[in-house]
């Protein structure tokens, strides 16, 4: 029998695209990963041929935490599609500064372009200095949610009707055609902890990201949002985030996290401490993402430390599958130095976790 929530479909593997400066931790350590192309089509390529099924790319508009220089989202995505040949990308996305029009427009033409391999990322905001500095309005929180949900909604009629006709609160189409259509529908995720945030997930969206957590942490949130979706006739697959630090000893992995927050940037974690307490906080039951994140789980932007993939390869692959067994369906992963340890990583662990998982199987179909 299948444990609590698993899946038998193989767990996923995604990355964060450093297209943003700065790396994944706010930290004075050295980073061997670089924000520009180069360096991303090469990882890219690394990725692909190690074994990840993803890559994430980030959306900034502004400067701030380390992230003085970024890409945008779907024209790098773009470019790493173009460099790859199987890995599917995603492409973080704001409402508010996209309109749904533009966006379903952008993604057709670019699932034409790369056999549709690319998918999105609705991303509802948290970080307020950013929405005020390029003239766009900061909705309350359960307000970023409706406005992503009627996005959602958006993107899947433009995609997947006709002629498309919409009166929601936030956008309106009349007898909207788009033409061509995505080669096949594109994935949509999302993220976020709150109830506003699972809630929006249960009835619209193909996947949840959560910001990292412990198995039992993240076994209430898959219980919540799976029994909500299927209320709603819904269905909903779930990815977590985590840092990893895949090293030969865990004395090593756990010297290399000792490193990182010992050269944490005390002010820039507590000014993105400042910034994201504004946006969990604002949800009425005061859960959302990072409300209840220490000093040392903010030096990594989404609580990837909380996941704890730091240790071995057989360690980190034995708790990957622990997470499968609650619910997970992908493991979105950020690391120190990209390349060479996204090749460590797939050369190393997600092996091993092929072989725990076929030995789940087995024991499965033999009971």
């Amino acid at each position: 029998m299948a444990a609590h929530g698993a899946s038998r479909e193989p767990i996923k593997f995604a990355y964060w695209v450093p297209n943003v400066s700065g790396g994944l931790v706010i930290s004075s350590i050295e980073q061997r990963t670089s924000w520009d192309i180069d360096y991303n089509r090469k990882l890219a390529q690394i990725a692909e041929s190690v074994g990840f099924d993803f890559a994430l790319t980030q959306i900034r508009f502004t400067a701030g935490y380390g992230a003085d220089n970024q890409h945008e989202s779907v024209s790098f995505s773009h470019a790493l599609l173009a460099a790859t040949e199987r890995l599917q990308v995603i492409a973080a996305i704001l409402p508010g500064p996209w309109h749904p029009a533009l966006l379903a427009k952008q993604i057709a033409t670019i699932s034409h372009l790369t056999e549709a391999r690319i998918h999105v990322n609705i991303v509802s905001g948290w970080f307020r200095g950013e929405f005020h500095a390029i003239g766009e309005p900061w909705l309350d929180h359960d307000e970023r949610y409706r406005r992503s949900e009627e996005f959602i909604r958006v993107l899947r009629g433009v995609w997947g009707e006709e002629s498309f006709d919409f009166q929601g609160d936030f956008y309106r189409f009349h007898d909207y055609v788009l033409k061509p259509k995505p080669l096949a529908p594109p994935l949509i995720f999302q993220g976020g902890s709150s109830r506003a945030a699972r809630d929006m997930a249960a009835r619209a969206s193909d996947w949840y990201f959560t910001n990292g957590n412990t198995p039992e942490g993240i076994r209430a949130q898959v219980d919540d949002i799976r029994a909500k979706a299927a209320g709603h006739g819904h269905s909903v697959k779930i990815g977590v985030n985590a840092f990893a630090i895949a090293r030969d000893s865990e004395a090593e992995a756990r010297a290399v996290l000792d490193q990182i927050v010992e050269k944490a940037i005390p002010e820039a974690v507590a000014g993105f401490h400042h910034e994201v307490q504004n946006a969990g906080n604002a949800s009425p039951e005061r859960e959302g993402n990072w409300a209840k994140s220490t000093f040392e789980d903010l030096v990594q932007y989404n609580d990837g430390f909380k996941t704890d993939l730091i240790g071995t390869p057989r360690q980190i692959a034995e708790r990957i599958v622990a997470l499968k067994d609650v619910g997970v369906d992908l493991v979105l992963l950020g690391f120190l130095h990209f390349q060479e340890e996204v090749e460590f990583f797939g050369k190393n662990v997600i092996p091993l976790v092929r072989e725990l998982e076929a030995r789940r199987l087995e024991n499965a179909s033999a009971a």
